[in-house]
């Protein structure tokens, strides 16, 4: 089984971006999100575990792939999970794609990614972090993302990783109805990225699942009946997942790339309907902020 294989969100045609290939180093995350998608489809779901043979599986690959190409880093476990302090498999894979002429989309919620400055900064233009920030308030955040570093620190990372001249996009994702999508919830998040020196604010609302469903609600047991309203009742069904219902998604998306325009910020919606909403020439995954192969 190929360590690096093309990028296809379940066929879903709600993600715009361009072919791209996906690589995770880890199977499982250590931060335990309450959101978090992955549970309905890996056993073990926050217990990580590097992938077997991992590195002799990914010299293998990249000498298949066309020059210049896109990988991402990483859709279905965080690069930099707690394991990766000591086993530092996503720094070696990292030198492994950049020294190979490729180029790289890092998704990460983990300052450690600080780390690996010395190599991002080696290879200018050839690589793309988004640190994913959902609150500025760290007793929402203990709830939501349990096990995950706080937020200070992950903009704190933005913030050394831009000045390094590395591009940089925060991603308010997701946005759960009821615990983080008050209007000052928001604005914090937004100018939070813009003054780290973000160059793109990306948004989604929460879509769920029965079993990431059951953590959020157990976890914020006060909006629990609302949460069913909203999603159950009133929701709908699309691609594998339930989604709020599209007046309320497209409410919300919208004040945040008010916000996000105010503070010079390119805007992205992911894996929502109102592709009107974007920056033109811009891509959730930041694809664009890449030099060209």
């Amino acid at each position: 089984m190929p360590a690096i294989a093309p990028f296809d969100p379940w066929r879903n045609p709600l993600c715009p971006c361009p072919p791209k290939y996906g690589l995770n180093p880890y199977t499982g995350c250590g931060h335990s999100c309450t959101y978090c998608y992955i549970s309905s489809y890996i056993p073990r779901a926050f217990q990580p575990r590097p992938k077997e043979d991992l590195l002799e599986k990914v010299r293998r690959d990249l000498g298949k792939l066309p020059p210049g190409s896109v990988i991402s880093l990483s859709n279905s476990s965080d690069p930099y999970t707690p394991p990766e302090a000591e086993l530092r498999l996503t720094r070696r894979v990292l030198s492994l794609i950049l020294e190979a002429g490729h180029r790289v989309l890092i998704v990460t919620k983990s300052p450690l990614i600080l780390r690996d400055l010395d190599i991002l900064a080696k290879y200018p233009g050839r690589a793309v972090v988004q640190i994913t920030v959902t609150t500025l308030d760290g007793a929402v955040a203990e709830r939501l993302e349990p096990h995950a570093p706080r937020p200070s620190a992950r903009l704190e990372a933005a913030r050394r990783l831009a000045e390094a001249g590395v591009p940089v996009g925060v991603r308010l994702d997701p946005i759960v109805p009821y615990v983080n999508d008050s209007a000052g919830s928001l604005s914090a998040v937004v100018d939070a990225a813009a003054d780290a020196g973000a160059r793109q604010l990306v948004a989604s609302t929460y879509k769920a699942k029965p079993d990431n469903f059951a953590r959020l609600v157990k976890a914020f047991p006060e909006v629990a009946d609302r949460l069913r309203e909203l999603y159950w009742a009133r929701g709908a069904y699309l691609h594998g997942q339930r989604y709020a219902p599209a007046e309320y998604r497209r409410r919300v998306l919208e004040l945040v790339k008010g916000m996000a325009e105010a503070r010079g910020l390119q805007f992205d919606i992911c894996r929502e309907e109102f592709f009107d909403l974007n920056t033109p020439g811009t891509y959730c995954d930041g694809s664009h902020l890449l030099r060209r192969a």
